[in-house]
C-alpha cells in the first residue's frame, strides 16, 4: 500500500510459472497489470526477485534473477507509460532497492572474474546510489568496507526520506546498525549497535525514534528504540519487552499502532500495540496457520495482511484499525474441500528428552494404520521456523490417504534464539536426532512403517536428510536430500557458503572440523543399503552449488549395497 493508498500486489491464475504485479488504484475495483515475469524469458527460467516503487509511484524498479541465480540485475520502468528505461545494473546480490528522491539505493559485489559467476567467493560487498538515466559506472559507492571483504550491507531510506539505514552482516546471524543522515554531505555513517552479536531488523520511525525488533538480551526478541538525535545514540529503550511464550517474528507501524507478528508454539499471532508498548488488540486469525506479508502505513487506518495453511492457500485480508474488523480482500478459488482434512499438532520426545511439536495433515477420521503413505518434512537451521504452509503439491499425497507430516525441530526460529542456538555448530547432532526421533515416533505409534515412510529436506534441510540417511540407513524407504549442504568440510569455499560459518562451524577450525567430519553426509557414506534416494540439484544454483550433490550421489551408487 502506498501513501496514495494504492494498492500493488501479485496474483496468479494457478498455471503460471511466475506470479504478475498488478496495481488496484484507490476507490477502484478494476486490476491494472503492471509487471509480468513470465514475460522476463521464452523458457520462464528469469524470475522477478524484488521491487521497489518510488515514493512519487512514477517509478518501479525491479530485479531479475535468471536460472534461479543469487545473481540479479536491477531494471527500472516508467510506471505512467510501462516503458522499460534504459537503466541496467549489474552484480547484484543481496540487496534490498531503496528509493530517495531521483534514484535508490542498491548493494553489489564487484564484477567476478570470467569463470567464477557460480562458484567463485563473494567479497566486498558494497552501497551504491543510482541516479536515473545515468550509466551504473557513474553510480556513487556510498560505503564499503575494504578491511573486511565478508561483510554484506542492505539499506532501507525511512519513510520520511531523512535517514539510510544500514545493516551490515558477517553471516547469517548477527547484524550490526549505521545510520547515515540524507541532510549530511559528508556521508558519514553513525554506527549505533558496532558489533555483529545480535539481530536487528527495522520497524519504522516516530519523530527521531527509530524502531526496531531484536533479540539482544532477549531470546524471544523484543521491540527497542534509539533516538537519532542524542548523542549517545547507541543506548536502546524497550518498547515492547520480550515475551515468555511468543517469538517475535516481524513488525511495522500501522496508523498510530505498531503491528507485531508473532509464533507460539510453531503458529503466528498478529497483535498490535501502542507506541509506548502497551498491547492494545490481538487480531483474530481463521485457524492454525501462519501470517504471511503485512502491511501498513502510519498515515493510514487500514492494512492488509495475508494468511495461509498447510489446507488453506494465501488468502488476503483488510483490517481496519477504526473498527477492528477484518473482511476478505482476495480468496483464492479451490478445486478440492479441505474441509474433508485436517492437520493436528502432536509433541514427542527426542533422544535428549526435549519434547518437539510436529504437524500431521491427512483425511478427517482417517484411523492410523501401518500401510499409511507419508511424507515427513523438516529444515532445522538458521533461525528460520518451519510454519504451516500451502503448497499445492502435498495436496495429492492426503487425497489419496496419505499423511504429511512436518518436524519443527531445533535449529530452527520456532521458539527463539536458545532453540535455534540448540541446532548449531557443536549441537548441530540435536537437529538430527529430533528429525531421527520424529520418524521413529511416526512408526512406533502406527502412522506408518518403514517402507510407506519418505523424508524431504532442502538447502540446509538437504543436509538433514543427508545426515539422516547415513546415520541410519534403516529409518526409512525413501529419501530427497534437495539441493543440499553435503560436503561440510568444504562448504565455506564456495560463493556465500563462508557466511553460513556462524551456524556450521568450519573445517578450518580443529575444534570445527572435529565433529563437521562425525556428520559431513558425503564422508559418512560407508557401503551399506540406504534408503531410495533421489538428489535434486540446480544446474545454476550458485548459493548450494551443484558439487555437493553431484559428489554426493557418486559416493552414493558407489556405497549401495
Amino acid at each position: 500500500m502506498t501513501n496514495s493508498g494504492n494498492l500493488y500486489f501479485f496474483k496468479n491464475n494457478g498455471t503460471q510459472n511466475h506470479d504478475i504485479l498488478y496495481l488496484r488504484q484507490k476507490a477502484q475495483t478494476q486490476d491494472q497489470e503492471i509487471l509480468n515475469p513470465n514475460q522476463f524469458s521464452a523458457d520462464g527460467t528469469s524470475s522477478l526477485t524484488d521491487y521497489a516503487i518510488s515514493n512519487d509511484e512514477k517509478y518501479l524498479a525491479y530485479q531479475v534473477s535468471s536460472s534461479g541465480s543469487d545473481w540479479n540485475e536491477i531494471k527500472v520502468m516508467d510506471l505512467h507509460n510501462k516503458n522499460v528505461l534504459k537503466d541496467h545494473l549489474q552484480w547484484v546480490k543481496f540487496s534490498s532497492t531503496s528509493w530517495k528522491g531521483d534514484g535508490f539505493y542498491y548493494s553489489r559485489f564487484p564484477e567476478p572474474q570470467k569463470g567464477d559467476a557460480l562458484s567463485g567467493k563473494n567479497e566486498y560487498h558494497g552501497i551504491y546510489y543510482h541516479k536515473l538515466g545515468t550509466d551504473q559506472a557513474e553510480d556513487q559507492l556510498v560505503f564499503r568496507d575494504n578491511d573486511h571483504p565478508f561483510r554484506n550491507f542492505y539499506t532501507k531510506v525511512t519513510e520520511d526520506e531523512r535517514f539510510l539505514i544500514i545493516t551490515a552482516s558477517e553471516s547469517t546471524s548477527g547484524n550490526a546498525l549505521g545510520v547515515l543522515d540524507l541532510s549530511d554531505r559528508q556521508n558519514k555513517i553513525k554506527w549505533i549497535v558496532e558489533n555483529f552479536n545480535d539481530d536487528y531488523y527495522y520497524t519504522g520511525i516516530l519523530g527521531d525514534e527509530l524502531f526496531f525488533s531484536t533479540n539482544a538480551d532477549a531470546a524471544n526478541w523484543k521491540i527497542v528504540s534509539f533516538n537519532v538525535k542524542n548523542s549517545r545514540s547507541n543506548l536502546q529503550q524497550t518498547i515492547i519487552p520480550e515475551s515468555k511464550d511468543a517469538v517475535i517474528d516481524g513488525s511495522t507501524f500501522c496508523g498510530k499502532y505498531i503491528l507485531v507478528r508473532t509464533i507460539k508454539n510453531a503458529t503466528h499471532q498478529l497483535q498490535l500495540f501502542f507506541t509506548n508498548g502497551n498491547l492494545y488488540r490481538t487480531i483474530e486469525l481463521p485457524e492454525m496457520g501462519s501470517v504471511g506479508e503485512f502491511n501498513g502505513l502510519a498515515t493510514s487506518h487500514e492494512m492488509y495482511f495475508s494468511f495461509h495453511s498447510f489446507l488453506r492457500p494465501n488468502t488476503v485480508f483488510n483490517y481496519d484499525m477504526n473498527s477492528s474488523k477484518s473482511s476478505v480482500f482476495f480468496k483464492p478459488n479451490l478445486t478440492y474441500n479441505p474441509d474433508l482434512y485436517t492437520t493436528e499438532q502432536i509433541w514427542y520426545k527426542s533422544k535428549d528428552g526435549t519434547s518437539i511439536p510436529m504437524f500431521l495433515t491427512h483425511l478427517k477420521n482417517k484411523p492410523t494404520g501401518s500401510l499409511t503413505p507419508t511424507l515427513l518434512y523438516g529444515y532445522g537451521g538458521f533461525d528460520i521456523p518451519v510454519m504451516p504452509a500451502f503448497n499445492p503439491a502435498r495436496i495429492p499425497i492426503i487425497e489419496n490417504g496419505g499423511l504429511f507430516a512436518v518436524a519443527n525441530i531445533r535449529g530452527g526460529g520456532e521458539f527463539g534464539k536458545n532453540w535455534h542456538l540448540a541446532g548449531t555448530k557443536q549441537n548441530k547432532q540435536n537437529v538430527f536426532d529430533d528429525f531421527i526421533a520424529a520418524a521413529d515416533f511416526l512408526v512406533t505409534h502406527n502412522y506408518c512403517t518403514r517402507k510407506t515412510l519418505a523424508i524431504e529436506g532442502r538447502s540446509n534441510g538437504g543436509l538433514l536428510i543427508g545426515a539422516c540417511i547415513t546415520q541410519r540407513p534403516d529409518l526409512c524407504q525413501v529419501a530427497f536430500p534437495i539441493v543440499g549442504v553435503l560436503d561440510m568440510l568444504r562448504y565455506h569455499k564456495f560463493t556465500i557458503g563462508w557466511a553460513w560459518a556462524t551456524d556450521y562451524g568450519s573445517s578450518e577450525s580443529e575444534t570445527d572440523f572435529n565433529y563437521l567430519i562425525k556428520y559431513s553426509p558425503l564422508h559418512n557414506l560407508k557401503p551399506n543399503n540406504y534408503p531410495s534416494t533421489m538428489v535434486v540439484t540446480a544446474d545454476h544454483d550458485d548459493r548450494v552449488v551443484p558439487a555437493h550433490s553431484f559428489k554426493f550421489t557418486a559416493t552414493l551408487q558407489e556405497a549401495q549395497k
